[in-house]
């Protein structure tokens, strides 16, 4: 039996300059630019906090912030760890493949697609062939295509384990 669940993330986008101490941008575990940061509690990973999303959404469960939040007040701002406590609650589910888009005018993430690819394949244990990362810059049409913020959606299909 298949699943498929859709998830989608977003953050303000600012400028590293803007705010020293911030964390440098990732993006599917990858870090992806060090001129920008994502204003967010966490590390702003919107993809891997739309991924979160969408297994939730493919097992019936809830957003993000029943994952993030309770593991946030204990100190934990990596997306990854995040991830995880959604594939906890899969059950007798595993990843069969996930699908990412990005939206963003800048920065430009083409180049980090395998990397992006190899780090999301790892954490769900699957094969990176498994993983799909597309990207638009929105051509201004959008908030995100105006550079002032990014978006990820992920589609995510399980299949029952037996």
């Amino acid at each position: 039996m298949f699943r498929v669940g859709i998830g989608q993330d977003s953050h303000k986008l600012k400028a590293k300059s803007s705010r020293l101490n911030a964390q440098c941008l990732k993006l599917g575990g990858v870090m992806v630019s060090e001129d920008y940061y994502a204003v967010a509690n966490s590390d702003g990973d919107v993809v891997l906090h739309a991924l979160v999303n969408a297994l939730s959404s493919a097992v019936g469960g809830g957003s993000l912030s029943n994952y993030a939040d309770p593991l946030f007040k204990k100190g934990v701002v990596d997306s990854k760890e995040y991830v995880k406590e959604a594939m906890k609650k899969l059950g007798n589910y595993k990843v069969n493949n996930v699908s990412v888009a990005i939206e963003a005018k800048e920065p430009k993430v083409e180049k980090y697609f395998q990397q992006m690819k190899e780090e999301i394949a790892k954490i769900l244990k699957i094969g990176k062939d498994s993983v799909g990362v597309t990207a638009t810059s929105g051509e201004g049409l959008t908030e995100f295509g105006k550079g002032e913020g990014i978006q990820a959606f992920v589609i995510a299909s399980i299949y029952k384990d037996e």
